[in-house]
């Protein structure tokens, strides 16, 4: 029997899901399952179904493949940043093929995507059905969880119409009869339903939290993936006005509501020690402090990732070694190395270089080019003393940061023919901080700063498909225009259903 998202749904609606108590937020420990129809009695239940709405965003492995599942990983092999790596050219294979896109629908990382993405949504809905009747959560409380949940609701369907763009669009908690006739929605209208989950979802959340509760969404996240999803939309206007929100007045400065503020140190965004910092607007958190070993595979809360980019059998007193994925490619190498841009020094590692100095030697990994990222390095001093040491790194992932949404209101000003001095003061400000003197607030020069400042931060490859560059920057590794744009619907998810596959992938 197959087993996708659609019987995610089922599950949840049939009552059987996971709750969770917290050691702190986002972090689980299984403590029971009861039935649907008697749950949700108490506020503390009400809280329970709210965690388990976030739990897809921390999601490392399972979907309806059982693969190891971190976005990052994929979207950058994908992209012109980096390759797939790892130990051979069927090392976790669903990267593989998307890197040299023969990616199809039994193959590919679009099964965990979807299927996570989905049980996601499921989630998010039962909780939304049922906070209006949940004995003693007072109003407050309960327009607070409201907000969160349309937020990662409207979180989910960007990422799967971003992926997928012919996608169910489902608002309810299913009946079990009507699971199986699901029909694909007009992308509009899942950007619509985006729009409108935000927009209620900002005047519901707060502008910031306390520090025990961070990792749970906020008013400023709100205001800014709504900014960024009217910029995939091409509504630049609009998209320019929500980002001023969340960017504040003053480029480079305190932003009024939210104190936003880029970091001084362009390096210590990404430091395991700063978590939550100032530009950091979305941080999906991830600890160190569980002891997960491989029997805890579907339940990682730790950032696995980081293991897979380390170079493999290396290791001195400041990196660890790792399974030598996403080794960055020679395109982005040269292109920092040629500009002597200052975010080189801490976004790859050259490890050939490195490794002559030290008189220390690693084992190639497939794909190698001798350049690691750094962004995302297992470094030594973070290394866990419990459980698989391997599985049990605490970096964080800053999905939406301030110097990110400072580029994309430069970049919907320029397109709109909005503020032209503002677009170059959001453009220099983000230079300034790694000590580049300005540049014309082009679009050309907007796009070439996205991808230094942001390189394997998981956006280059949308970037390149909503630019249309994709087709260019991407035909070494075999990209083909009116396909590749999009993955194609898991094949287990087209038996049985109403869902039509994407083209080129029937």
């Amino acid at each position: 029997m197959k087993r996708n998202y659609l019987k995610y749904t089922l599950i949840v609606l049939l009552g059987m899901g996971v709750i969770s108590c917290k050691k702190s937020f986002l972090q689980t420990t299984p403590k029971g399952e009861f039935l649907e129809s008697n749950y949700y009695q108490t506020p503390a239940q009400a809280f329970s179904g709210l965690v388990a709405a976030y739990d897809p965003l921390v999601t490392e492995t399972g979907g309806s493949d059982q693969t190891y599942t971190n976005p990052i990983g994929p979207l950058n092999s994908a992209s012109d940043d980096a390759y797939a790596g790892g130990g051979g050219s069927t090392d976790t294979p669903d990267w593989q093929v998307w890197n040299n896109y023969t990616v199809n629908s039994a193959q590919g990382p679009q099964a965990g995507f979807w299927t996570i993405n989905f049980l996601g949504v499921s989630r998010a809905n039962t909780i939304l059905s049922k906070l209006g009747n949940v004995p003693g959560l007072d109003p407050a409380t309960a327009k607070r969880y409201t907000g969160e949940a349309l937020f990662l609701r409207a979180h989910y369907l960007f990422d799967l119409v971003r992926l997928f763009k012919n996608i169910p669009l489902i608002t309810t908690p299913l009946d079990p009869s009507t699971i199986y006739n699901q029909p694909q929605a007009a992308p509009t209208a899942v950007y619509a339903q985006i729009e409108s989950d935000l927009t209620t979802a900002i005047a519901d959340l707060p502008a910031t939290v306390v520090t025990t509760e961070n990792g749970r969404v906020t008013g400023g996240a709100a205001v800014a993936l709504l900014g960024k999803v009217y910029l995939y939309e091409q509504k630049w206007a609009q998209a320019a006005t929500q980002l001023a929100i969340v960017n504040g007045t003053t480029p480079g400065g305190v932003t009024p509501t939210y104190n936003y503020q880029l970091q001084a140190s362009f390096g210590a965004i990404f430091n395991p020690s700063n978590k939550f910092n100032s530009e950091a607007i979305l941080e999906i958190p991830h600890t160190s402090t569980q002891n997960y070993s491989w029997n805890n595979w579907d339940s990682f809360k730790s950032n696995v990732y980081v293991q897979y980019t380390g170079p493999r059998d290396f290791s001195d007193a400041t990196y660890a070694g790792g399974w030598g994925f996403n080794p960055i490619t020679t395109q982005l190498h040269d292109a920092m190395q040629n500009a002597n841009d200052p975010r080189y020094g801490y976004t790859i590692l050259n490890l050939d270089s490195l490794s002559a100095l030290e008189h220390k030697t690693y084992t190639p990994s497939y794909q190698n080019t001798g350049y690691f990222s750094l962004k995302y390095a297992p470094l030594t001093k973070y290394k866990s003393a419990t459980g698989t040491v391997e599985l049990n790194y605490p970096n964080d992932y800053i999905e939406i940061r301030l110097a990110d949404t400072y580029l994309m209101e430069a970049e919907a000003l320029v397109q709109s023919g909005g503020n032209a001095g503002r677009a170059l003061a959001l453009l220099t400000a983000v230079r300034a901080r790694v000590g580049l003197a300005p540049v014309p607030a082009t679009l050309a020069n907007i796009y070439n700063e996205r991808r230094f400042e942001l390189a394997l931060e998981g956006h280059r490859w949308f970037d390149l498909v909503r630019w249309g560059q994709a087709a260019t920057a991407l035909a070494f590794k075999g990209f083909k225009a009116g396909k590749n744009e999009l993955l194609p619907i898991p094949l287990n998810e087209l038996s049985n259903t109403k869902l039509v596959q994407n083209p080129g992938y029937q």
